[in-house]
């Protein structure tokens, strides 16, 4: 018999690196939501690859998947544990402030 694939080993995967290019892009809530996301996935995939190894054969996939949102999730709540504490400190808008100016800086000597 022919080995399956795992269900959800591909979107995953897929999901993690996602996640992996959130954290950055949203100040880390994006890649909270994909990777636990990824991570329900990968779970409910090991349980099902545990029932019966021997039926599945893309199961580093889904090990690759879990690493890459295990990864995203702690960059991503470092990011929002940063986030969260500029804006409660008040330092993110003077730190907006400096960075708009900047902008204007560079404007008006084009």
């Amino acid at each position: 018999m022919e080995n399956q694939k795992l269900p959800n080993a591909t979107i995953s995967l897929v999901l993690a690196i996602l996640s992996l290019i959130g954290c950055c892009c949203t100040s880390g809530i994006g890649g909270v939501i994909l990777s636990g996301i990824a991570l329900f996935l990968t779970n409910k995939d090991e349980k099902t690859y545990a029932e019966n190894p021997e039926l599945y054969s893309n199961f580093s996939q889904v090990k690759t998947a879990k690493i890459i949102a295990i990864i995203s999730l702690v960059l991503s709540v470092i990011i929002l544990g940063i986030y969260i504490y500029l804006l409660s400190t008040g330092q993110y808008e003077e730190m907006m402030s400096q960075y708009m100016e900047m902008i204007e800086e560079m404007q008006q000597n084009q």
